[in-house]
């Protein structure tokens, strides 16, 4: 459908209408910038996945000589 068809369909709906049609507009553009497969990272999805060495808390050599 070409732009002035779309343009001059829209023109002969009364304004109430009108508005609904610009709403659903919003609504597509909006779907369409989405990227598929975005998600928000949920709280604890990383779990396992980062660790901690058993001797995280062990004084380090390079700062004997400051201790």
């Amino acid at each position: 459908m070409s732009l002035i068809n779309l343009y001059s369909k829209i023109s002969l709906l009364p304004d109430d209408l009108k508005a609904e049609v610009g709403e659903y507009v919003d609504a597509l553009l909006k779907r369409m910038n989405k990227k598929p497969g975005e998600r928000k990272p949920m709280f604890g999805c990383a779990k396992g996945q980062i660790t901690m060495s058993p001797d995280f808390d062990d004084p380090l050599d390079d700062f004997k000589d400051f201790m």
